[in-house]
């Protein structure tokens, strides 16, 4: 399918690795010029083909995101696509974590900081430049867990639940001005945070007492009730997502994507 995104202007946070590196990859694979945020360029980042500026920036801070936003303008003259993917454990934190009383409010500041409000500031800066040329498209990368919460990683469910009511409100706000804006919710992807040294598989695998490759063929997949009995992959999210800001999307506002193998069971 074409997804006439050719020249399109994207800006995608959190592109360094896992989901926004498949992200950055897919679209510039489509012709979309991209300005990627994050913390570091990382080997796989600076290696992608295409039109790529790379913006080192902690979009934890509060001018970041417009920073961002201002340097698509810098680079290609305009902004059309804004994908706001960052998100997960902030910096000196991780997931999974224990229950509610384990955590203060640094740690509920902080969290909401890296996976709603700088998602808040991204949209805040992209939006008015989007209508001034007619139109544009945003996508939030939420999380099944902003439908399902569990008493593990609360804070984390709570800022995306939230993501996913901003989403929704600010297609009602901008969608007839030409902005349309959608989510994707992934589940268990395969990305760093679960397959890195000491990542999610290793931790499931001392408590388990399993192996890797158990932990990923067996454990994992029936542990959250994966229907299709894996993990997704970083490159089916980042298709969805591509799909999303697209052309050939143009009547989908307001959607909610999940891609998360059956993790999500409720209507």
């Amino acid at each position: 399918m074409e997804l006439e995104l050719h020249d399109r202007i994207a800006v995608v946070t959190g592109a360094s690795k896992g989901i926004g590196l498949a992200i950055a990859s897919t679209l510039l694979g489509e012709g979309a010029r991209v300005v990627a945020a994050s913390r570091t360029l990382t080997p796989d980042l600076e290696a992608l083909d295409g039109d790529l500026v790379h913006v080192p920036v902690d979009l934890m801070e509060p001018g970041a995101p417009a920073e961002v936003i201002a340097r698509a303008v810098e680079a290609f003259g305009g902004l059309d696509i804004l994908v706001n993917n960052l998100g997960g454990a902030p910096p000196g934190d991780r997931l999974p974590h224990a229950g509610f009383l384990s955590r203060s409010d640094a740690q509920w500041r902080a969290m909401l900081e890296f996976n709603l409000l700088s998602a808040v500031r991204a949209c805040r800066a992209a939006v008015p430049l989007m209508l001034e040329r007619g139109g544009g498209a945003i996508v939030n990368v939420s999380s099944g867990n902003g439908w399902q919460p569990s008493t593990f990683n609360l804070d984390y469910s709570a800022a995306k639940a939230a993501l996913m009511n901003l989403t929704k409100a600010l297609s009602e706000e901008f969608g007839g001005q030409g902005v349309r804006v959608n989510g994707v919710a992934p589940g268990p992807t395969l990305t760093p945070w679960w397959t890195d040294d000491g990542g999610v598989v290793d931790m499931l695998a001392a408590q388990t007492g399993t192996d890797r490759a158990g932990v990923l063929s067996t454990v994992a997949p029936e542990a959250m009730g994966l229907t299709t009995g894996r993990l997704a992959t970083a490159q089916e999210i980042a298709d969805a997502v591509a799909f999303l800001v697209s052309p050939r999307s143009g009547s989908t506002n307001g959607a909610e994507f999940a891609v998360d193998s059956g993790f999500v069971k409720g209507i």
